[in-house]
């Protein structure tokens, strides 16, 4: 039932990519975050207040349905408010946001150990996310894909006055409808999409599978569980050290190689040595946490604006495929052999460090606006091309 209900969840996140992609794509970033933080609640309160099992995992996998949605708006909805100098830092604070909801969630846990009690208690904050109907803009660089420039103009204009700037030239595109061909109509998407995937799947697969890993075989779940949560705080300030000095694509597939040799090493390691398992665990932790940070501001980066939030949502469907099979993968696996799940990451990790390699760097690159823009990734010309014609570029 635990394996079961751990998997209901990713259900959720696989069947909602495609339509909550399309929906934040086609009627904008703001709608589908509201909407789907609105279901997210009610659904979390009812969770915790339904008397069966069948119940539970209903509104569980309508949880799964619309939650990871309102992370990706959010996450897409920001990405395209900044400029190219700030754009890895916004990205990096959402995401070391999650982190801190790790740390706090192990104290909840510990604190309130009826889960009915730890359910409201993580899902009645989720209601004041409504108030962003109030406090956030719809994206002026979405609003201009779909020719609201009345809005989008409004938008800069109000955004330029507070920043003390010039609003930007009023330069438009035309109409584009997002659609699910796009992400495999040309080459280079069809390849990026391909090895976005899966960069999902493996980092999914890892990351859930060290921390169930550990909840199976270690010693004080909560402990390790809170051990392995703040490895992700380092693992932030690596991303925000490496990724503009280094560039994206040579992070990543260290991150990966890191990740899947850890695993590695940990099949070798007696258990008696807990100690030594769990600190070498909390590096593979580290070292997937970087991927998954990475590969999220990567894919944005990827997919020009009228198929970003579509395309991010695609490919990180193969993370739900992956959290659908990893309870199942440890559990089951232990069985035959206690470190066999290991063996299992090491061999993701590895590939997805090797394929990582296949990506284009995009350090200094603006946001494509443009399937022709997101072909021409790999043209060393682009950055200076792309900027000039980008009213939301580096200089607004």
């Amino acid at each position: 039932k635990l394996d079961l209900f751990q998997s209901c969840l990713n259900v959720g996140f696989f069947l909602g990519s495609l339509p909550v992609g399309y929906i934040a794509d086609r009627f904008g970033r703001k709608l589908c975050l509201l909407a789907t933080v609105l279901v997210n609640a009610v659904a979390g309160v009812l969770m915790a207040l339904v008397p069966d099992y069948v119940s539970v995992l209903l509104f569980r996998l309508l949880q799964g349905l619309v939650s990871k949605g309102s992370w990706m708006a959010g996450y897409t909805l920001i990405t395209e408010f900044v400029g190219l100098g700030y754009r890895r830092t916004v990205g990096i604070l959402y995401q070391a946001a999650f982190t801190v909801g790790l740390v706090l969630l192990t104290g909840l846990a510990y604190a309130l150990p009826n889960w009915r009690w730890l359910q409201l208690a993580v899902t009645l904050p989720t209601f004041l996310f409504l108030l962003y109907y109030w406090c956030v803009p719809e994206s002026p660089r979405w609003l201009l894909s779909q020719k609201r420039n009345t809005q989008a103009i409004k938008i800069m204009n109000h955004i330029a006055q507070k920043n003390g700037k010039l609003p930007p030239d009023n330069d438009v595109t035309g109409k584009l409808s997002p659609s699910f061909a796009d992400l495999f109509r040309t080459p280079s998407l069809r390849k990026h999409t391909f090895i976005l995937m899966y960069q999902w799947f493996s980092s999914s697969v890892l990351y859930q599978g060290l921390i169930m890993h550990l909840g199976a075989t270690g010693g004080n779940l909560h402990l390790d569980f809170f051990y392995s949560a703040l490895v992700e705080f380092p693992a932030a300030f690596v991303i925000f050290v490496a990724v503009d000095r280094i560039g994206r694509r040579y992070p990543l597939a260290g991150s990966n190689l890191v990740a899947g040799a850890a695993c590695f090493i940990m099949i070798f390691i007696s258990h008696d040595l807990h100690w030594l398992k769990i600190t070498v665990a909390c590096v593979g932790r580290m070292g997937v946490t970087i991927v998954i940070q990475m590969v999220c501001l990567v894919n944005a980066e990827l997919y020009p604006t009228f198929i970003r939030n579509l395309g991010m949502m695609v490919c990180s469907s193969l993370c739900d495929v992956g959290g659908i099979v990893t309870p199942f993968m440890v559990f089951r696996l232990v069985e035959v052999w206690r470190d066999l799940p290991l063996a299992v990451f090491a061999v993701l990790g590895l590939a997805a460090g090797a394929m990582t390699l296949l990506l284009p760097e995009t350090k200094g690159v603006a946001l494509p606006e443009t399937i022709e823009d997101a072909e021409n990734l790999w043209s060393p010309t682009l950055p200076s091309t792309l900027c000039s014609q980008n009213p939301l570029c580096t200089s607004h």
